[in-house]
């Protein structure tokens, strides 16, 4: 006999008190339904956020999506370092079968969460397209530890940071609890730094303060006489080190506090926080090369219903892309 199968669209404040739900939890900031919430009532709109669950007596699957125009996407913003569904892949089919709208973006995703999803597309009688996206910076430790792992950097980086140290200009300091007076130096730092208007302070603010209540904020601070000149804002969970947010004041630059900086944050997560992995988060910045040693692709999936006829020009306009990229890659890269 077939075990029943609840499949339901539940908001968020639903969601979190569903303890099937909560169970399938990932240890990533992207996958508690806590700070998916908090994303949401910040960045995004409350109104049209969702999560569609499935489950029976085995288990629970639920995917977080954002309904829009004529299509759902990934509850996501730039935030995110990755999307993906709650849970084992074996429901996935049936909640994608039960999705409004004849168009879904759901990105970035992993290699296997962005194959699942497809599949599951694919089997709820959808069309679905894979492609790449985006590029995820890591470091695995494999159990080194910091000593091991900075002999492996690149020279000029290590002659950096031993000739800057040498000086005692620049005076560090990391903290595992949110206070105002830090985060205020955080924010000011940032405001003076080259990275562009922060989309969301309040969000930010208010995710720091939540991880700095469970002990998984890592906030960095560089000083030189006194005054704040760096900062870099961190998060453990699960065994992985997160790389959110670094900023430094463009004045203090011959100091190198940045760099500094994140010497400091390296050899904290990975020699007294013990963890296995250190995430960059995405975007294929040169600089990260010098620190991480992988690269992992993220993916895009793209679906159509098939039976939503007003949309297949925009199905048949990315067949012919998607048939035309490789022969733009050839001729580009010969």
């Amino acid at each position: 006999m077939a075990q029943a199968l609840d499949v339901y669209h539940a908001s968020l404040k639903e969601a979190q008190a569903d303890p099937r739900v909560i169970a399938v939890q990932g240890a990533s900031p992207f996958e508690r339904l806590d700070w998916l919430a908090l994303l949401t009532s910040h960045c995004l709109d409350e109104k049209k956020a969702r999560v569609t669950i499935a489950a029976d007596a085995q288990g629970c699957t639920a995917l977080p999506w954002l309904e829009g125009k004529g299509r759902i996407t990934a509850l996501a913003n730039w935030y995110n370092f990755f999307v993906g569904f709650l849970g084992d892949e074996i429901r996935l089919s049936e909640i994608v079968r039960r999705l409004p709208h004849g168009r879904a973006l759901f990105a970035p995703l992993p290699k296997d969460d962005a194959a699942a999803l497809a599949e599951a597309f694919r089997k709820a009688g959808w069309m679905a397209l894979v492609e790449p996206c985006d590029s995820n910076h890591i470091l695995a430790v494999n159990g080194r530890s910091f000593a091991e792992y900075w002999a492996d950097r690149p020279g000029a980086l290590r002659e950096t940071v031993r000739r800057k140290s040498r000086k005692g200009e620049v005076n560090l300091r990391l903290v595992t609890q949110f206070s105002q007076t830090d985060w205020d130096a955080y924010e000011a730092i940032y405001r003076l730094s080259w990275k562009p208007g922060e989309g969301s302070p309040d969000f930010l603010r208010a995710w720091a303060e939540m991880e700095g209540k469970t002990g998984r904020l890592r906030l960095g601070i560089a000083e030189v006489a006194g005054q704040p000149v760096a900062a870099q804002f961190w998060t453990v969970e699960g065994g992985t080190a997160f790389i959110h947010k670094l900023a430094h004041d463009e004045r203090f630059r011959k100091q190198s506090p940045g760099t500094l900086l994140s010497a400091a944050m390296f050899e904290h997560v990975i020699d007294r926080d013990g963890v296995s992995l250190i995430d960059f988060g995405t975007g294929d910045d040169p600089y990260k090369r010098d620190w991480m040693e992988d690269v992992r692709v993220r993916w895009r999936v793209r679906a159509w219903r098939k039976s939503s006829v007003r949309h297949w020009p925009s199905l048949i306009r990315a067949l012919a892309a998607q048939r035309l990229r490789p022969l733009v890659s050839r001729n580009h890269h010969g």
